[in-house]
């Protein structure tokens, strides 16, 4: 009689755990992901001085070329601070990015990420791209590996365009290219 209890409670709480709504699962898309990165890279790179914001200046984060992100990479950015600077986005249709701190490229065919590529090239800008957009690189490139989104860092370039990039950051990354 008691097995018979136990059984039926059982089933029971079987059949009303079957009845309640799965709990939902926050997917988390690979652009939010790549959004979220960008302005907190900042933290882990140091600008020459002449580059560095001035006082009541935002620290700019510029979309050059395509947009993958629309008003997530915005979200992203709202309430981040490097350093007591706000973190404002710009978007650039061209390769002129004067005042751009960090700069996600992405090409097209018209401007392939290569030409945006080589319009930063001389200036203290972390450049950052993306497997999705081609095969060149800026000196943080994000890929997927493994279903998770990774980037690898080319510490050289950093410091050939004078920024420093934090042991902390170099740490997480999948892949560095040393000085």
């Amino acid at each position: 009689m008691a097995r018979r209890r136990r059984l039926a409670a059982g089933i029971l709480l079987a059949l009303a755990a079957a009845a309640l709504p799965a709990p939902a699962t926050a997917q988390v898309s690979e652009t939010e992901v790549k959004a979220a990165f960008l302005p907190r890279f900042a933290r882990y790179v140091t600008w020459p001085t002449y580059q560095r914001p001035v006082p009541g200046q935002p620290f700019v984060l510029c979309v050059v070329g395509a947009d993958p992100f629309g008003s997530i990479i915005d979200k992203a950015a709202a309430g981040q601070s490097v350093d007591g600077h706000r973190v404002a986005v710009r978007r650039i249709s061209g390769g002129e990015a004067n005042g751009c701190h960090i700069a996600f490229v992405q090409g097209s065919k018209a401007q392939p990420t290569g030409q945006l590529l080589a319009a930063l090239e001389a200036r203290p800008v972390l450049t950052v791209t993306d497997a999705r957009g081609g095969s060149q690189r800026g000196i943080i490139h994000f890929s997927v590996v493994s279903g998770r989104v990774r980037f690898f860092i080319d510490e050289k370039e950093a410091a050939r365009r004078s920024l420093s990039i934090n042991s902390r950051l170099l740490a997480l990354a999948v892949g560095v290219r040393p000085r």
